[in-house]
């Protein structure tokens, strides 16, 4: 009989939480088998039990050895490799189950693919996140399969060649800009995000000598996949199951890119001059070190070492202190939740953007210029 290492037992307990996200899946199913009141528990676990947590868990702050290998994180590393397999198993499921069940009522139905949508936006998209950020070819395409579930496969490139270069100044789309309220956020984040990431593909391609079509635009991938994708719902539910599915697509675009407002908001680089802002610092997003939000989403609240370390896998992101980068008082679910209310949300965050500015920025007076999003030359910022 093989006796597992005492070590490696640890390293499995400590992954354990981050596989809290598979609950969900039995949440889903038997909100689908029984109807009524269950359809609802969806974004109930999801938002509601990870938010009473984080106020009966509190802040975790410990930071494990950013030098740790790949071969420590296996069990991390587990469950961002399982996921697809398990959300595209759930999802063909619904869209064959739901369309032809009697005891579902239209209502029940659409409540249903909303907490779908939550599924696969909180989870899924943010775990293609962490996917696409690695070198494996075999992690890229399983985040790529997740995009395409919620039909947003621009957000690779746009994530990468857009925000990553650019976030906290004018070129980058999805930095909230101070006092702009989630609801003028959001659509305008939708076409911006189109249109940047089509441009950064295309001017890779043109710096090569190659036509924005060129077969290697990964583009070509994005449609062929979310193509598959609407005709296998059309395929499992017919048109309900097409109306259900863009249903939970829209959810989960709307569940990411309410992430993206609060990740940045107000939060803004230093204009150097000559078109060049001050690298990206820990304070340049916020953090939030709330245990069990940052269980149920892979860590991706230590935002601030995210951008500030990109290729750090997210067991092994650092969690930064006040001194150093700015904090959210409530994790994701509750700052969302307020996000979708604009007069609570600035009542809540535009006191911490003064005060974030004052902390690293005291000599700037004037901070009109960035908050706006097309003139790149302050005054009095070079």
């Amino acid at each position: 009989m093989t006796t597992i290492p005492a070590a490696e037992v640890a390293r499995l307990q400590n992954a354990l939480p981050f596989w809290l996200s598979l609950g969900m899946v039995p949440v889903a199913v038997f909100g689908a088998l029984h109807g009524g009141w269950a359809v609802a528990l969806l974004p109930l676990y999801s938002w509601g039990l990870f938010s009473l947590l984080d106020a009966l868990l509190g802040l975790n702050p410990d930071n494990a050895d950013p030098d740790t290998p790949d071969s420590g994180l296996k069990w991390y590393r587990a469950i961002t490799l399982i996921w697809f397999p398990v959300q595209f198993t759930l999802l063909c499921w619904l869209l064959w189950y739901v369309p032809q069940a009697a005891h579902l009522d239209t209502g029940e139905k659409i409540v249903l693919f909303f907490g779908m949508g939550v599924v696969s936006g909180t989870i899924g998209i943010n775990y293609s996140h962490e996917l696409m950020h690695q070198k494996s070819a075999v992690e890229r395409w399983l985040g790529d399969l997740l995009l395409a579930t919620v039909l947003y496969s621009h957000f690779r490139s746009e994530h990468l060649r857009v925000h990553h270069l650019y976030v906290g100044t004018p070129r980058d789309p999805v930095t909230a800009r101070y006092n702009e309220g989630f609801h003028r956020f959001f659509p305008r984040v939708l076409l911006a995000c189109h249109r940047s990431a089509w441009a950064a593909e295309g001017a890779m391609l043109a710096r090569k000598g190659l036509s924005a079509l060129d077969k290697s635009n990964p583009y070509w991938r994005y449609w062929g996949l979310q193509a598959a994708m609407i005709a296998l719902s059309l395929l499992l539910g017919g048109w309900v199951g097409l109306a259900l599915f863009l249903w939970q697509a829209w959810i989960a675009v709307w569940q990411l890119e309410l992430v993206n407002y609060i990740e940045h908001y107000g939060l803004t680089r230093r204009y150097l001059g000559d078109g060049r802002y001050e690298h990206v610092l820990p304070r340049h997003s916020w953090n939030a070190s709330h245990r069990a939000s940052n269980w149920l989403l892979i860590n991706l609240q230590r935002h601030s070492d995210h951008h500030y370390k990109p290729d750090r896998r997210f067991p092994l992101l650092q969690s930064w202190g006040t001194d150093d980068a700015p904090q959210l008082p409530y994790g994701y679910p509750l700052m969302t939740l307020s996000a979708m209310i604009p007069p609570l949300w600035k009542r809540v965050m535009n006191p911490r953007v003064k005060a974030w500015r004052r902390q690293y920025y005291p000599d700037i007076a004037d901070w009109h210029p960035y908050n706006k999003a097309k003139n790149p030359m302050p005054k009095g910022a070079s």
